[in-house]
């Protein structure tokens, strides 16, 4: 708890201000801290009795000469949760230390509380992010559930609870822009505020069993509790309300991804992975909106686990003559609003925008260019997982 690096910013930072030596000792009674450096690592022997009794002490010169490592002037107990974890001593005369005694010792005690407390949060971080490391990264060829189950009670989690993966990921406005992963380079914006943005994800996902921490630089990995009649809807209305706190707080952009509820430790790791997924694939396809569903996303996460070759051999063999339309993006976005709507034009037209007209003129320009039938869903249904490769294999 007294660490000798604090001992000796403490006693070198008040010895300057009152003008008198300040040394601090452990609960051997070894000195660890002072603004007189020769005293580091020496024993000081007043403070052994000084820790038993929890009394302050004070000694004149003849008095010191008699106890090893002392010199005249006071000693007082620093006492934390009650117990003597060291003392802080004030060099000089009694009468010209004793105003400061109490003083300092307080103001050392405080310090300490501070430190203890930064510590322990510092503690709590880093058992958070290695919790969801466990998730992430769970492999059930090589580790047992149950111990990853057991690490997360031991710090107060239940991974056995119905739980959804949310992937939060943060940058300065204008950078988030779907091609960098978590693996790119640290968001320099994001790394100064690191704790004001967990603080805000806690504040939206504020349940208890909620696991929130720090993934990468400017990425954030919740383990959301989700009650047993609650749906995904509520998890993406919050994580709109948190984009928009991430905006106005920090004045960062925000975008998130959400995977599927889960209530196991390999479910949860498939819907952290999934919401990793969301946050990318939906980054590149609707780069507009800043919440995205892997449910809304299942054929693109499809079309990207296929690989860029798949994609491209697709692409070619079923859309070509359409790509080489200088209106090509306009085709593209028309079938895939055709098919995500079922095949309905007035669903359609307004999911694009546009009068029922203009849909059917597109359709008729597409049906021409590639002699299919757009109502024949089997062979328009292939020409939407190229229209979607294309839009995965063109963002910037």
């Amino acid at each position: 708890m007294l660490s000798p690096s604090l001992a000796q910013e403490i006693a070198g930072d008040t010895s300057a201000v009152i003008g008198l030596n300040v040394l601090i000792t452990d609960s051997e009674g070894v000195v660890i801290g002072s603004g007189d450096s020769s005293r580091i690592g020496t024993f000081h022997e007043a403070s052994v009795e000084v820790m038993r009794t929890q009394e302050t002490a004070t000694h004149t010169a003849t008095q010191a000469q008699e106890l090893k490592g002392v010199r005249a002037g006071v000693t007082l107990p620093l006492v934390m949760d009650g117990h003597a974890v060291g003392t802080v001593g004030i060099t000089g005369t009694p009468a010209q230390v004793r105003r400061f005694g109490l003083v300092v010792k307080r103001q050392t005690e405080i310090l300490l509380r501070e430190s203890a407390v930064l510590r322990s949060r510092v503690l709590r971080e880093r058992v958070l992010e290695e919790l969801l490391a466990d998730v992430a990264t769970y492999d059930a060829e090589s580790v047992e559930p149950d111990f990853v189950v057991f690490r997360a009670a031991e710090v107060g989690f239940d991974l056995r609870l119905r739980r959804i993966a949310v992937t939060v990921e943060v940058a300065a406005p204008g950078g988030t822009n779907g091609a960098r992963h978590r693996a790119g380079p640290p968001v320099a914006d994001t790394a100064l505020v690191r704790a004001e943005l967990l603080r805000t994800v806690r504040e939206v996902f504020s349940d208890p069993q909620d696991v929130v921490a720090a993934a990468a630089p400017g990425w954030i990995g919740v383990l959301h509790r989700l009650p047993e009649q609650a749906s995904t809807s509520r998890v993406m209305t919050a994580c709109q309300r948190l984009a928009d706190l991430v905006g106005v707080q920090h004045g960062l952009a925000a975008r998130v991804g959400i995977g599927e509820p889960a209530t196991s430790v390999g479910a949860l790791h498939d819907s952290y992975q999934d919401a990793c997924d969301a946050l990318r694939l939906g980054a590149l396809v609707m780069p507009e909106l800043p919440v995205h569903l892997v449910s809304d996303l299942r054929a693109h996460q499809l079309l990207a686990a296929a690989g860029r070759n798949t994609r491209t051999r697709l692409l070619t063999l079923t859309a070509a003559d359409l790509r080489e339309q200088p209106d090509w993006p306009v085709l593209r976005d028309t079938v895939v609003a055709w098919c995500e709507n079922g095949f309905n034009l007035v669903r359609a037209s307004s999911a694009l925008h546009i009068h029922r007209n203009t849909l059917v003129y597109r359709m008729n320009k597409i049906e021409q260019i590639s002699g299919r039938p757009l109502r024949d869903h089997r062979t328009t249904l292939a020409l939407y997982l190229a229209c979607l490769a294309d839009q995965l294999d063109t963002q910037p």
